[in-house]
C-alpha cells in the first residue's frame, strides 16, 4: 500500500475534516499510512472504532497508522496502549500542516501529540471546497461548545464553541457557487452558538440573511442541526421570507420529559419545542422537521418515555435519529441511576417506529404534488424537504428538476420530471 487509506467516523463535521485532512496528507508526501478520524459520541462508538483499528491493521500490516478525532482527544491513553496504533493525534494538531510534514519526514513521531483542546481560541484555517455530491456542498462555519449536557463528552473533544467569521464563509460560498454546486449545507457543532465570539456578536440568522444576499445566485440554503431554543428572530425571519433557505430543520431536542430535560442540562423545555416547531409551520407551512432524541437516558420511567413518544407528534417530527442511552465515562450522567439495557432496547424501537409512522405519513401526502428535486445521483434526487426521489428516466446530476411525485415506497417518493 502506497496511497493513505482514510476511516471516518461519526458526524458530518467528521466527515468534512477527513476530507481536509486528506489534501493535508497529501501535500506533506506521506505514503503508506491509515488514518481512523474516531467518534466520541457514545461508549458503542469507541468500542467501534477499536474494531475498525484492528481490522485496518490486520488488512495494512506494515502501515503507519494513525489514530485522530474526537476520542483520541478525550481517551488518547487508551489508544496509545493498543499494540496496532502508532501515533494519537488530537483534534487541533489534525488540522496543522505541520503535523503531517512531521510524520512524513520523522520528526513527528512521538506517539501521542494531544494538547488542551480548550485552550483553542479560533477555528482551523482549513476550507474544503466540494465535500460531499457532485450537487451538494458542506461548509464548516462553527466548532466546538460551550454547553455541559450530561450525556455529552463533545465540548471535552472539540474545544469551546468557536466561529468562522462571516466574510470567509460568503467567500468560500461565492467559490462553490462558481464552481456549480446548487445546495450548500452549513454545518458545525453546535450551529446555533455561532457568532458569540465574534466582533459584535451577530447570530446565526445573520450569517443566514448575509449568505443570501451576498450570493444571489446559490440556489439553495440548508442548515444541519440546531438548538431550537437558541434560534434567533433573524433565523426566523429567513424562515418565513427566504424561499432559498430549505424548509427542513433537524432539531436538538433529546427528550420529550422536563424533568428528563433538566436531568440532561438541557436548555429548553417540553413546551419550548412545541412552541418552536408551531411557529415555524405558521411562518412556514412545508416545512418538516428532523430530531436527535436518546431512549433510556438514566432515571427515565416510563412515563418519561412516553412523554418523547407523544412529542414525535406533538412537534409534528418526520426524520428521527433515535440514539439508545448508553453510559459515556466522565460525563455526569454515567453516575446516575442506569436504566435497564432491555428497557433501553425496547423504547428505542418504539421511538424509530414512531418515526417511521410520521415518515409514511409526509411520503403519502406528497403524492399528486410537485417538488424542485436536486439531482444526487441520475436516478436519485431530494425534496426542499429532503425527502428521497426515485426517477426511471435518468436526470442532469447536480440540477434542480421540477418533479411530480406519482407514488412512495418504504423511505422513498417517486416521481417524473414534470
Amino acid at each position: 500500500m502506497s496511497t493513505p487509506i482514510f476511516s471516518n467516523h461519526g458526524c458530518r463535521l467528521n466527515m468534512y475534516e477527513t476530507e481536509a485532512m486528506k489534501e493535508l496528507v497529501s501535500q506533506s508526501g506521506l505514503a503508506n499510512t491509515v488514518v481512523i478520524n474516531t467518534c466520541a459520541v457514545t461508549s458503542e462508538a469507541v468500542r467501534k472504532t477499536k474494531q475498525d483499528i484492528r481490522k485496518l491493521r490486520r488488512q495494512n500490516p506494515d502501515a503507519k497508522l494513525i489514530v485522530t478525532g474526537c476520542a483520541a482527544q478525550t481517551e488518547p491513553k487508551t489508544f496509545s496502549e493498543m499494540q496496532e496504533v502508532d501515533v494519537v493525534i488530537g483534534n487541533t494538531e489534525k488540522m496543522q500542516p505541520s503535523t503531517w510534514a512531521g510524520l512524513a519526514d520523522g520528526f513527528g513521531t512521538e506517539p501521542v501529540q494531544v494538547d488542551d483542546i480548550m485552550s483553542v481560541t479560533e477555528t482551523a484555517g482549513h476550507l474544503i471546497d466540494g465535500f460531499g455530491t457532485r450537487s451538494r456542498a458542506y461548509v464548516q462555519v462553527q466548532n466546538g461548545c460551550d454547553h455541559r449536557c450530561t450525556f455529552c463528552i463533545i465540548p471535552f473533544g472539540r474545544g469551546n464553541s468557536r466561529s468562522v467569521p462571516a466574510g470567509v464563509v460568503v467567500n468560500q460560498i461565492k467559490r462553490l457557487v462558481d464552481k456549480g454546486y446548487a445546495e450548500i449545507v452549513l454545518t458545525g457543532v453546535d450551529m446555533t452558538s455561532w457568532g458569540a465570539d465574534l466582533p459584535a456578536t451577530p447570530r446565526l440568522g445573520d450569517l443566514v440573511l448575509r449568505i443570501l444576499k451576498l450570493v444571489p445566485d446559490l440556489p439553495r440554503l440548508r442548515i444541519s442541526s440546531i438548538d431550537s431554543i437558541e434560534v434567533d428572530p433573524a433565523l426566523m425571519q429567513a424562515i418565513a421570507t427566504e424561499p432559498r433557505l430549505m424548509p427542513h430543520l433537524h432539531l436538538s431536542l433529546q427528550h420529550g420529559d422536563d424533568l428528563i430535560l433538566k436531568r440532561m442540562k438541557r436548555r429548553h423545555l417540553r413546551d419550548d419545542a412545541i412552541r418552536f416547531t408551531e411557529e415555524a409551520m405558521s411562518l412556514r407551512p412545508e416545512i418538516t422537521f428532523g430530531a436527535d432524541i436518546i431512549a433510556g437516558f438514566p432515571t427515565e420511567t416510563e412515563a418519561h418515555f412516553k412523554n418523547s413518544l407523544a412529542l414525535v407528534k406533538d412537534c409534528n417530527l418526520t426524520w428521527l435519529h433515535v440514539f439508545p442511552y448508553s453510559v459515556r465515562n466522565g460525563t455526569p450522567a454515567a453516575r446516575m441511576p442506569q436504566v435497564n439495557g432491555r428497557d433501553i432496547k425496547s423504547r428505542a424501537a418504539r421511538l424509530r417506529a414512531a418515526g417511521e409512522t410520521q415518515v409514511a405519513l409526509h411520503l403519502n401526502a406528497q403524492i399528486g404534488q410537485s417538488h424542485d428535486v436536486l439531482m444526487e445521483r441520475p436516478t436519485m434526487g431530494r425534496t426542499q424537504q429532503f425527502a428521497e426521489v426515485i426517477f426511471t428516466a435518468p436526470q442532469a446530476e447536480g440540477k434542480i428538476i421540477a418533479t411530480d411525485i406519482t407514488s412512495t415506497s418504504a423511505t422513498q417518493l417517486h416521481g417524473r420530471a414534470a
